[in-house]
């Protein structure tokens, strides 16, 4: 299958703005929702994107995830990850939970390039991107761990 979007010029926070996953997400969602993406629109339940991972009896949901975005007709489920999610390792829970949804045949994940942190009164960077980026090599190259997605999209920002 392919698909054909035109790619707008989105800008996202720099290092000295709120670079919280929402805020990200917040900058992401008129574009997405254009291209007709479901999109978490803030924190009450009502708000959220939930996706079934499992069914019980007559036919309800027993395990469901909630994720940033999800196309129904393209079966892309979309993770942004930002801060101190980037350094919680944040992106093996995206990876895994979005495997495990149903439906969900491609996965986006919007990774920071660099996080800035401070930690016991020390300053560091963490390397998000590149991080994820070996991470998922790792996991296609080794052939160890089958993921259900005919593609992962990682994006850097």
């Amino acid at each position: 299958m392919a698909v054909q979007a035109e790619i707008h010029s989105v800008p996202l926070p720099l290092e000295d703005e709120d670079r919280r996953s929402d805020a990200v997400l917040a900058r992401l969602r008129p574009d997405l929702e254009a291209l007709g993406y479901q999109v978490e629109s803030g924190k009450t339940r009502a708000n959220k994107i939930t996706r079934p991972v499992l069914f019980g009896e007559n036919g309800k949901p027993s395990v469901s995830y909630e994720i940033d975005a999800f196309h129904d007709s393209l079966k892309v489920a979309v993770e942004v990850e930002a801060g101190r999610g980037a350094a919680n390792n944040a992106d093996y829970r995206d990876i895994l939970r979005t495997s495990l949804l149903l439906d969900a045949d491609y996965l986006a994940l919007f990774m920071p390039i660099a996080y800035h942190y401070r930690s016991g009164g020390k300053s560091g960077v963490m390397h998000a991107y590149d991080g994820t980026h070996s991470q998922l090599d790792a996991i296609y190259a080794s052939r160890r761990l089958q993921l259900p997605f005919e593609g992962v999209l990682l994006i850097g920002y």
